[in-house]
């Protein structure tokens, strides 16, 4: 198993940093700036709408100006009712907040009937053509809707719910796959544990949670999870599942 999946020019760690929670606090800052500088991870998911706005402020205070192996991804366009001038307002907002001039990778967060995924990836491409959005993503979608966002602009990952124990996005995680598409699934670690995981978690020394993770990595060759986490010590544990490596028949048996 890979411990990268290339997206663009950079080659991302699989497991990555959800920010769904994060504060601007001294403590939350300094949590930022340790995990940049003391671990493997290069890659932070956040949102316009994560705490009101103040987890992509808290990146931007600790982190901005990132480093060149660093993507933070966000999102923007959740609530109907914005519109494209909403969008566009919400996606200048990021910059500002995150302090750059550059978004390395900003999706779509919903599709609804007030930002369609052809006005929004119209948008979006804009951006990307004047170099200040590098790549583009969409997030809770289906196939179809992919294809109809890759109609009108290039689709760089996918953000679906999906974990060993959410999979209703099967069949998206494959063609993201086929095409060389990166798949994030988001909430990879919720809901209660299979009974096998624990089996297997004792078999290789590990936690529950790190074979959760590896099942995730086993699943898809584009896979890069995104578990949420405000310690330093719990990012490392996440990290540690890149060295897991489930056998076939334990893939099967957490699976099934």
């Amino acid at each position: 198993m890979t411990s990268t999946v290339p997206l663009g020019d950079k080659q991302l760690t699989r497991i990555g940093l959800g920010t769904n929670r994060l504060t601007n606090t001294p403590e939350n800052r300094e949590f930022l700036k340790a995990a940049v500088a003391e671990t493997a991870l290069n890659h932070i998911d956040t949102a316009h709408l994560y705490t009101a706005g103040e987890s992509e402020q808290t990146i931007g205070a600790a982190l901005s100006p990132f480093p060149d192996d660093l993507l933070v991804a966000t999102k923007g366009g959740y609530n109907e009712g914005g519109g494209i001038e909403g969008f566009r307002a919400e996606l200048e907002q990021s910059f500002e907040r995150l302090r750059t001039e550059v978004i390395e990778l900003y999706y779509q967060h919903r599709v609804h009937p007030d930002l369609t995924i052809e006005d929004a990836m119209a948008v979006l491409n804009e951006y990307r053509e004047a170099g200040r959005i590098r790549h583009i993503g969409i997030s809770a979608v289906t196939i179809a809707e992919i294809e109809r966002a890759r109609s009108v602009a290039p689709i760089a990952a996918v953000q679906n719910e999906y974990s060993l124990v959410s999979r209703a996005h099967d069949d998206e995680v494959d063609h993201c796959a086929a095409e060389g598409i990166v798949f994030v699934p988001y909430f990879p670690l919720r809901g209660e544990d299979p009974p096998a995981v624990a089996e297997v978690a004792e078999a290789h020394g590990a936690t529950p949670s790190q074979i959760r993770l590896a099942w995730l990595m086993r699943r898809s060759p584009t896979i890069v999870t995104i578990p949420g986490t405000l310690s330093l010590e719990h990012l490392r544990e996440n990290l540690a599942a890149l060295e897991i490596e489930l056998t076939e028949a334990e893939f099967d048996q957490l699976s099934g």
